[in-house]
């Protein structure tokens, strides 16, 4: 096990000092307790006034090699919102099969305040420090301080000892609030060489040195021993971190939130070839298949033999048998929440039972198609909320879906969602870029983010009568993701409830003979609503006149886009089109006095373009609105110009057309 390595080498050492040494808990001044705001961000309800932390090893002739993070805080209140730093939690990893579950422990607790100018110290009592199961696999330390009010610092200390090497947890160098000072020294024995990656846009100051490191451990006779080796030594510092600020359209605001990732790339023996874990995708692509809830599971094709001669009866052509294959493992295969990249079970008795985790059931699929003789090979990807696999790695992923080539085109498939197609997967997994890896140790890029345009089409015909009753009846479709998130929200819902939704959704809307097609089955054709609907009083009338929008009660009101300045990326979720073909009734008496103008804008490199046309015929007016986004994720850069664009879309909206009597 890579925990008990022994044989180490030797240096000399070399000393570091820096700006760590001069945080030390139970040294609150009184300058800190009377400050009243930031210095530098009057609007924070609280800053971090320090923040420091280590990660060292321990070891041990049973366990080897133990990581240790250490982290301590010193944070100032200074507004009644800041008051939830009070509470603070730490979640660790306890579904461990190899290792002990982590361990975290606070210790060194406590709450600051000022009387008359004397410094009031409270220690935090056994009542504040509780731990908590999250779920199967996570639990939570939590400590709460007592007598915490505006004005209050408070202290702690915790650490956090793991088993597991592989990847070490994150640092956070941002919050909701500013941090003024931070530090973070790791000290590593130099056979176990990490991968570092600086999250965020934030200078930080790295510096690195080598020392002779020792642990005493007592050997297998209860007898004192000393275990010697070179450390390498690596210093984080930075100053002055500003709070972070939430934006709309975000994909996942962790993502962009200064923090230090650290993964094992390599060990390094004295006696025999380095151990390559993550310093490559080939390296990656060769571990993970020598692990025997990936690898073997991919190998094993004796449990679903009938099943698969069933799927494949009748079926000529590579696209009529994918399409048989998948379509039976995502009917038979229920998934039981649980992600990862890795089986549980095993793929057998997942198969057995009808239930799996997201790889059992995609292994399951890869397994029967490639007996079906199509090529088919995992994809390691990550959900959105998981964040961005920033380097080679494996503990980056939390899903896997499948690649299948057919007739010299690839397909990406999921089973394990109810609503999904072939190249139509969870909106979450619409997240940078997956990776392929086949059992040879190759692997290749696949971008989860290159999807074809999803449509959402409106067909409205409407009649208005002289007293501004309108009424009519639409018919929606929506293809692609469209009709897979429309399908994941609602499917499950009765007609009456689409009709309370709707009638929500659009004030005054009253809605009869709905009807749903395709929600649930047919799942490549469009998802179709239809509906008929009326509305009393739903255009201003001034004058003898009425002032109608041109996109009715789906008018946009607000442009989404408001603040001056941008600093993370725009997502829109995947490439979409909206587009609105209205025939609008002109009531008897009244004639057309003015329709908007047309209008034709196109948005920057592609990003997006909207039209709108008008024009009477007849007694009829007739409305054709598109807007089409062809981007997943654009640039903060082109903030200013998006901005621009959805003002003068909006402002097209919200033209009126007037009526006056004839």
């Amino acid at each position: 096990m890579i925990r008990k390595i022994v044989t180490l080498l030797f240096v000399l050492s070399f000393v570091i000092n820096g700006k760590a040494q001069d945080f030390q808990l139970g040294k609150v001044t009184l300058e800190e307790l009377q400050e009243k705001r930031h210095p530098k961000d009057s609007s924070a309800s609280a800053a971090v006034l320090y923040k420091k932390a280590r990660t060292f090893f321990t070891y041990t002739v049973k366990e080897g090699f133990i990581a240790n993070h250490e982290i301590q805080y010193r944070i100032k209140i200074y507004k009644k919102e800041g008051l939830k730093w009070a509470t603070f939690e730490v979640p660790y990893y306890v579904g461990y099969k190899e290792y002990i579950p982590d361990i975290v422990k606070f210790s060194e607790a406590y709450s600051y305040n000022l009387d008359q100018n004397k410094v009031l110290k409270t220690k935090l009592n056994n009542e504040g420090s509780f731990k908590e199961q999250i779920n199967k696999n996570w639990k939570k330390a939590t400590i709460t301080f007592p007598d915490v009010k505006e004005g209050s610092v408070i202290e702690f200390k915790y650490i956090h000892k793991s088993e597991n090497i592989f990847k070490f947890p994150d640092i956070e160098l941002q919050y909701d609030i500013p941090v003024n000072s931070f530090v973070y020294k790791t000290q590593i024995p130099e056979v176990y060489i990490y991968k570092s990656i600086l999250k965020g846009k934030q200078e930080v100051k790295t510096v690195y040195d080598v020392s002779s490191g020792a642990n005493n451990y007592e050997d297998e006779l209860g007898q004192s021993a000393t275990l010697r080796y070179k450390q390498i030594n690596t210093t984080f510092s930075a100053q002055d971190i500003s709070a972070f600020y939430p934006e709309k359209f975000v994909d996942n605001h962790d993502n962009y939130k200064v923090a230090i990732q650290q993964e094992l790339e390599r060990i390094r023996y004295t006696d025999k070839p380095d151990k390559d874990y993550s310093v490559t995708w080939e390296g990656v692509a060769k571990t993970i298949y020598k692990e025997k809830e990936f690898g073997e599971e991919l190998k094993l094709t004796d449990y679903f033999t009938p099943y698969l001669q069933q799927c494949l009866n009748g079926k000529s052509t590579g696209i009529e048998k994918m399409d048989a294959i998948f379509k039976h493992v995502q009917g038979r295969m229920n998934w039981d929440n649980k992600y990862g990249v890795y089986t549980d079970k095993g793929v057998k008795k997942a198969y057995e039972s009808q239930t799996g985790n997201i790889a059992e059931i995609n292994f399951i699929l890869i397994n029967m198609l490639n007996s079906a003789g199509i090529q088919a090979n995992p994809v390691l990807v990550s959900t959105l909320d998981n964040g961005v696999p920033v380097f080679p790695g494996r503990t980056g992923f939390n899903y896997v879906i499948v690649s299948a080539f057919v007739d010299g085109k690839m397909y990406l498939l999921d089973a394990s969602n109810k609503f999904t197609i072939p190249n139509i997967y969870p909106l979450s997994l619409i997240n940078w870029s997956g990776r392929k890896v086949l059992s040879d140790g190759t692997s290749s890029e696949v971008s989860m983010t290159d999807v074809a345009t999803s449509k959402n089409m409106y067909g409205i015909n409407v009649k208005l009568d002289a007293k501004g009753v309108l009424e009519g009846t639409l018919r929606n479709q929506k293809t692609d993701f469209e009709a897979l998130s429309f399908r994941e929200k609602n499917a499950h819902l009765s007609d009456e409830a689409h009709i309370e939704r709707l009638e929500n959704q659009f004030n005054d809307l009253q809605i009869i003979d709905y009807a749903l097609e395709n929600a649930k089955t047919e799942l490549s054709k469009p998802l179709v609503e239809s509906y008929s609907f009326k509305i009393e009083h739903a255009f201003d009338r001034i004058g003898g006149k009425f002032f109608i929008s041109p996109l009715l009660f789906f008018t946009t009101q607000k442009n989404p886009f408001i603040a001056e300045e941008r600093k993370m990326p725009i997502y829109f979720g995947f490439p979409k089109q909206d587009k609105y073909v209205i025939n609008l009734e002109i009531p008897e008496g009244y004639v057309v006095e003015s329709l908007p103008s047309p209008l034709r804008i196109m948005a920057q490199d592609g990003i997006g373009s909207f039209t709108c046309n008008a024009q009477v015929v007849n007694q009829n007016i007739q409305i054709v609105i598109t807007n089409e986004i062809s981007k997943v994720l654009v640039d903060a850069s082109l903030y200013p110009m998006l901005k621009d664009y959805y003002q003068k879309m909006i402002e097209k909206q919200n033209e009126k057309i007037v009526l006056r009597k004839a």
